[in-house]
């Protein structure tokens, strides 16, 4: 059983920078694409960044482009999410995903099939 812990979050002004990490187990991790995708209060979750199997493929919502960068390290089975310039419309709770088969590249949301617990990202203004 695959299983996903999200560390990192936490209160930063805006314009800070926070990285989140995603510890996976589980399954062989160098195989699967890794998302992270983040909820806001009283809106729906939303895609924010995946990574392919290999690290050389990627994709971002338009909103992160050139603030975050999303990263994996296949030796020790993490992904993160640095973010930088961070604006208060960034503030949700951060999910961390694995996708669903390997070897595909995963971005939408029926392309994961595994989920961290989240953790809370907060921006104050």
């Amino acid at each position: 059983q695959v299983q996903l812990v999200e560390s990192g979050g936490g209160l930063v002004q805006a314009g800070g920078s926070l990285r989140l990490s995603c510890a996976a187990s589980g399954r062989t991790f160098s195989r699967y694409s890794m998302g992270w995708f983040r909820q806001a209060p009283g809106k729906e979750r939303e895609f924010v960044a995946a990574i392919g199997w290999s690290g050389s493929n990627f994709y971002y919502r338009d909103s992160v482009k050139g603030r975050f960068t999303i990263s994996r390290d296949n030796g020790k089975n993490t992904v993160f999410l640095q973010m930088n310039s961070l604006k208060p419309e960034d503030t949700a709770v951060y999910y961390c995903a694995g996708g669903r088969t390997s070897y595909v590249m995963a971005y939408r949301s029926a392309d994961f099939g595994s989920w961290g617990q989240g953790t809370q990202v907060t921006v104050s203004s």
